[in-house]
């Protein structure tokens, strides 16, 4: 264990601990407040600009989808945030809103499902969140016992730090994903999961390469799971122009989009045994719970379908 992780474990903390958020109960609505939150505060300025702006995208959408009454999927946290934050969110409205926080979630759904199953098999494991921004994940899964941790450029550290401030079983490392000092805090004495969300389709397929490879290297027998775009939609997108006709937010353009042929390029990475694309969560509504799911079976459909899919890496162990 890190010394950083050994003084995050052994600190009780002040204020509003993730233990202590994870355990309120009296929660009327599906507003994100709760016994520690202080609805008097001012809201908190974020400027972000390029790749760190897209956290506050990813949270918005994500809030959409907590907040609609007939959806299943819960994120409190996320409404709180988005309630908390002074920034134009309305720039990210668009006539296809309704539609991309419930692909959002979908996604989220079937990482968080993912991770809960790293949780299950190993008790008291780390999972590190590469590019976390805002992602509020660790509420959503927490089991008592998890290792969080956190890493992102500065920009997004510190706005972190401003709205979820860290709990005893939670340390933040200010750096690129690219840079391995991520990888010294990373704990692996009962278990390891990475993740990156919303991340690697920022960044070139070569680096992508790269940090698979060197995360194998460094963490033999561990799995590294990330969620990724369809190549048609990063195309589709760059016709219509970011998120759509008369949209105020154009976020950066995808850089690169799953395909087969990306596909054999990862699965032959050195050190990588296997990779495999993880079952989507079943939606709700005759959309997203019955035609889609059905569609997905189809492989070559699958493709061409505007879904996130989830894949998860296994790196082969160390003879």
């Amino acid at each position: 264990m890190s010394a950083r992780w050994r003084k995050a474990h052994d600190s009780t903390g002040a204020g509003c601990r993730p233990d202590d958020l994870g355990s309120v109960t009296a929660m009327s609505e599906r507003s994100g407040d709760d016994a520690c939150a202080d609805p008097s505060a001012p809201k908190v300025p974020l400027t972000l600009t390029g790749v760190p702006e897209t956290l506050l995208w990813n949270l918005y959408h994500r809030s959409i989808a907590a907040a609609d009454p007939d959806n299943p999927f819960e994120d409190p946290k996320a409404i709180e945030l988005v309630a908390r934050i002074d920034y134009p969110f309305e720039e990210f409205v668009t006539e296809h809103t309704d539609y991309l926080a419930r692909w959002h979630a979908l996604r989220v759904q079937t990482l968080d499902a993912e991770i809960r199953r790293f949780l299950t098999a190993n008790p008291g494991g780390t999972v590190v969140a590469l590019g976390e921004g805002l992602e509020t994940q660790f509420w959503r899964v927490d089991d008592g016992q998890v290792r969080w941790l956190s890493v992102d450029v500065p920009e997004a550290i510190d706005a972190r730090a401003k709205l979820l401030p860290e709990g005893p079983r939670q340390v933040s490392v200010d750096c690129s994903a690219m840079h391995e000092r991520w990888m010294d805090e990373a704990d692996t004495d009962h278990g390891l999961l990475i993740t990156a969300q919303g991340l690697l389709m920022y960044l070139p397929l070569t680096e992508v390469e790269a940090l698979v490879s060197r995360c194998a290297r460094r963490f033999p027998g561990e799995s590294f799971v990330f969620d990724s775009v369809p190549a048609r939609m990063v195309h589709s997108r760059e016709r219509l122009g970011g998120t759509g006709k008369g949209a105020g937010y154009q976020p950066p353009p995808w850089v690169w989009g799953m395909q087969a042929s990306v596909r054999r390029r990862l699965s032959v990475l050195p050190g990588v045994s296997e990779l495999r694309e993880v079952p989507q969560v079943k939606g709700h509504g005759l959309v997203f719970g019955m035609l889609l799911p059905t569609l997905r079976r189809v492989p070559w459909l699958a493709e061409l379908m505007p879904t996130f899919p989830v894949l998860r890496t296994q790196f082969a162990s160390r003879t």
